[in-house]
C-alpha cells in the first residue's frame, strides 16, 4: 500500500496518478451489450431465455418458469433463522423511516393577479430494481432500492437477480418479501436491463431501472438511459477515512478492508496528520489480512488504488476530501460535527470513532447507492426523490392573460414564433 505525504514536492503529481481511474466503457463490453439489447429488443422473451441458459446455466423451458412466485418469497422469508429474519426486518423499518422524510410533496400559490401556479409530485408508475447474484448475494441491494421507491408511492416493483445454475439465496427472496416487491425474476446482465427496458411478453417495461451490477449491467444502463430513467452509471466503491490519530489502529485498517474486499479496483484512502498513527495501521493491515476470506481481493485493491496519506492536518484532510469527493467518508475524529461545515462533496459522511461505513451499508438508514468516481460532485444518493417526479402546474386568470399576454408577445415576436404571439393575443380580447 502506497504511503504519501502531503508536504513532498512531487505531491499533486502523486495523488494525481492515484486518483486516476479509466471510468470509460470497455470496447468488447460495450459491443456484446449494444448486440444483447438489439437481440432482446427484437425477439423478446426468446432472447432473454437464450443468454440466462447460456451465461447462468439455468435451464428454462420459457421465461414464466423463472418469474419467482410471491407464495416462494414468503416462504423463503419463513424459513429465514430467526436472527436473520429479525436483522432484515430491523434494517428495512430503519431504511423505512429514514426514507419516509424525504417524500417531496405537491405545492401551489397564488399570484396578485389571480394565477394559481404550483408544482404537482407524482411517483413513477413502475420501476425495476437490479440486485447483483454472481459472485455474492446482497439483500441490501433490495432493501436500498425497493423501500425508497415503495415509500415515494410507485406502484409496481419489478426485481431481477440473477440466479447462476439455478441457485437462489433465500436472503434475497426473504428481503423482496419483506420490501414488498411486486415480480421477480431469476435474470441478470444486459438482457434483463434490456427486459426492464424494452418489455418483453413476459416482463413489463418499467420507466426507471436502479441498481448495481457489473461492468455489462453498467454499459446496458448508460445505453438504454432516454429509454427508461436509470439511477447512476456507478464505478468501484470507494472509502476515504480522515482520522486524527486517536482512533483504534485496528479499527481503521477493518473500515479500509470493507470496501477493498468489494473489488480489485475499490480504492482505500486514510488521510492523517500523524504519521505513527499511519505506521500502526499499515502494521495492522499487514497483521489482519491473513485471516480475511476475501485477502487476495483486498490485497490487490490497497496495492494498486490503495494510500495512506500524511497530511499536514485535519484542515488540509478535508480540502483533499473534497477533491477526492468519495462515496464513503469517514471523519474518525475527536470532533467530527466541527469539520462537516467544510465537506462539499462525499455521497455519505460517517461522524464520529464508532460510525462505521459497514453500518451505513446495511441498516443505519441513509441509502447506500451512492455516487462514484468524484461524481458526488453533482450528484446524490439514491433516494425517494429518484422514483418520484414534478409536473409544473399553471392555472391563468382573466385579468392575468392580459399582463402575461403583453410579455408573451413581446418575447414571441422578437423569436420570430407568430404562432405563439397569436396564441398568446386571444386571450387578451
Amino acid at each position: 500500500m502506497r504511503r504519501l505525504d502531503s508536504t513532498q514536492p512531487d505531491f499533486e503529481a502523486q495523488l494525481a496518478q492515484l486518483l486516476a481511474f479509466e471510468a470509460a466503457q470497455d470496447p468488447k463490453v460495450d459491443a456484446a451489450v449494444a448486440a444483447i439489447l438489439a437481440d432482446v429488443k427484437a425477439r423478446g422473451d426468446d432472447a432473454v431465455l437464450e443468454y440466462t441458459r447460456r451465461f447462468d446455466r439455468v435451464a428454462a423451458k420459457s421465461l414464466q418458469d423463472l418469474e419467482v412466485p410471491r407464495a416462494e418469497l414468503g416462504r423463503a422469508l419463513g424459513e429465514l433463522p430467526t436472527a436473520q429474519r429479525d436483522a432484515l426486518n430491523a434494517a428495512a423499518e430503519r431504511v423505512r423511516a429514514y426514507h419516509e422524510k424525504q417524500r417531496a410533496q405537491s405545492w401551489y400559490f397564488t399570484d396578485a393577479d389571480g394565477n394559481e401556479l404550483g408544482q404537482q409530485v407524482t411517483a413513477l408508475d413502475r420501476v425495476g430494481i437490479y440486485v447483483p447474484g454472481g459472485k455474492a448475494a446482497y439483500p441490501s441491494s433490495v432493501i436500498m432500492n425497493a423501500l425508497p421507491a415503495k415509500v415515494a408511492g410507485v406502484r409496481e416493483i419489478i426485481m431481477v437477480v440473477p440466479t447462476p445454475g439455478g441457485v437462489k439465496n433465500p436472503l434475497v427472496l426473504a428481503a423482496a418479501a419483506i420490501c414488498g416487491v411486486d415480480r421477480v425474476f431469476t435474470i441478470g446482465g444486459a438482457q434483463a436491463v434490456a427486459a426492464l427496458a424494452y418489455g418483453t411478453t413476459t416482463v413489463p417495461q418499467v420507466d426507471k431501472i436502479t441498481g448495481p451490477g457489473n461492468a455489462y449491467v453498467a454499459a446496458a444502463k448508460r445505453r438504454v438511459f432516454g429509454v427508461v430513467g436509470i439511477d447512476m452509471v456507478a464505478g468501484p466503491s470507494e472509502i476515504l477515512v480522515v482520522c486524527d490519530g486517536r482512533t483504534d489502529a485496528d479499527w481503521i485498517a477493518m473500515d479500509l478492508f470493507s470496501q477493498a474486499e468489494h473489488d480489485e479496483l475499490a480504492q482505500a484512502i486514510l488521510l492523517s496528520p500523524d504519521a505513527q498513527f499511519l505506521d500502526a495501521v499499515a502494521a495492522s493491515i499487514a497483521r489482519q489480512l491473513r485471516q480475511m476470506p476475501r485477502r487476495e481481493v483486498i490485497q490487490a485493491s490497497l496495492a494498486g488504488r490503495g494510500a495512506l496519506i500524511r497530511v499536514r492536518d485535519l484542515e488540509e484532510a478535508c480540502a483533499l476530501s473534497n477533491r477526492i469527493a468519495p462515496e464513503h467518508l469517514e471523519l474518525s475524529v475527536e470532533d467530527a460535527q466541527a469539520l462537516l461545515p467544510r465537506i462539499r462533496h462525499a455521497g455519505a459522511i460517517f461522524l464520529g470513532r464508532y460510525a462505521s461505513e459497514a453500518l451505513g451499508d446495511y441498516c443505519a438508514g441513509p441509502n447506500h447507492v451512492l455516487p462514484t468516481s468524484r461524481t458526488a460532485r453533482f450528484s446524490s444518493p439514491l433516494g425517494v426523490y429518484d422514483f418520484q417526479k414534478r409536473s409544473s402546474v399553471i392555472r391563468v386568470s382573466r385579468e392575468g392573460a392580459q399582463k402575461l399576454g403583453k410579455i408573451a408577445v413581446e418575447l414571441a415576436n422578437g423569436e420570430g414564433l407568430a404562432a405563439h404571439a397569436k396564441s398568446a393575443e386571444y386571450r387578451m380580447k
